[in-house]
């Protein structure tokens, strides 16, 4: 177990500076901020003066390493275009992000897993095409599409649901369904192919041949011994789910950390945009190791060292 965490914990280590590096540098070629940041009648002085004060004057490379020291002392900096601290603006717009990405997991895990398990348990058969074929539809659909589709037919159309902008449970209901439909198709597809693998395994055979109903055969033996790919695949999905985020809160005006990327990146606000990637690095690494963790619970044969169980 020692050994694991340590392994992890450098290849974290190198994973992140290598985001922060390529972040870091490919901003640079995006163009000087402080052009936006000074008047159209400013003279040359007063932009030579205003790059001083936010220090892009220096040299690249000292740019870095001052950068990489405030990284490692959790000093994310100010925002060269609100002058606020870049803590405090994430702060501000995180809780959006976080409960669009938990809407839209809600909705990708409580309809992909069902359907997934109908789907093999009725492989075959006329309604288990027709579910594919929804499935296959919503695999292939554009984010931004399906978000435009939602709004079409249940805010213009019906008039059930706000079209857009922050509020209550009805605001997020469209938001959190456009963004979990792809994930909801894979959820699905995985779910299907780990259940029909397990099947065609000897202790379902011999469950069967004891009589042991279906219903709980799959809720008491299936699902479980199925659950491997199914935990591996959301640590990806709820990655992929904080960069559709991207998309989907630029569609439905959604004031999270996706919609302030966009703007970041539009305004050149260097730090605001390395502090959300380097975040969603973070993120994307913490759950891939909670993934290896759940492996080892969900089957104990499962030896996180790589050692003989």
């Amino acid at each position: 177990m020692g050994r694991f965490f340590l392994r992890r914990l450098g290849q974290a280590a190198v994973a992140i500076f290598g985001v922060t590096t390529l972040v870091f540098f490919i901003q640079r070629l995006t163009g000087d901020p402080t052009l936006l940041l000074v008047p159209e009648t400013a003279t040359k002085a007063d932009i030579e003066a205003m790059r001083h004060t936010l220090g892009l004057d220096r040299p690249l490379l000292v740019q870095y390493v001052g950068f990489l020291w405030d990284m490692l002392r959790f000093d994310l900096g100010r925002s060269f275009i609100q002058n606020v601290s870049v803590a405090t603006i994430i702060g501000a717009r995180l809780p959006y992000t976080l409960a669009l990405a938990a809407g839209a997991l809600f909705v990708a895990f409580a309809i992909g897993v069902p359907v997934g398990v109908v789907l093999a348990i009725r492989r075959g058969k006329l309604s288990s095409g027709g579910l594919m074929g929804m499935v296959l539809a919503a695999q292939s659909m554009p984010t931004f599409w399906s978000g435009i589709l939602l709004i079409m037919i249940f805010a213009v159309w019906l008039g059930w649901l706000p079209p857009s902008g922050p509020g209550g449970f009805g605001h997020l209901i469209m938001p959190s369904v456009a963004l979990g439909l792809l994930s909801m198709a894979t959820f699905a597809r995985i779910t299907r192919t780990s259940i029909l693998d397990e099947l065609s395994k000897d202790y379902v055979r011999s469950a069967r041949a004891r009589g042991v109903p279906t219903r709980r055969l799959v809720f008491r033996h299936l699902l479980r011994n199925a659950s491997i790919p199914v935990v591996s695949i959301a640590a990806i999905e709820i990655s992929h789910l904080l960069a559709g985020a991207v998309v989907v809160e630029t569609v439905f005006a959604w004031p999270g950390l996706g919609l302030l990327t966009i703007q970041s990146i539009v305004s050149r606000d260097f730090l605001v945009v390395q502090a959300i990637v380097l975040l969603g690095a973070f993120v994307t690494i913490g759950l891939n190791f909670l993934a290896d963790i759940l492996y080892s619970i969900i089957d104990p044969r499962i030896r996180l060292d790589g050692g003989p169980s």
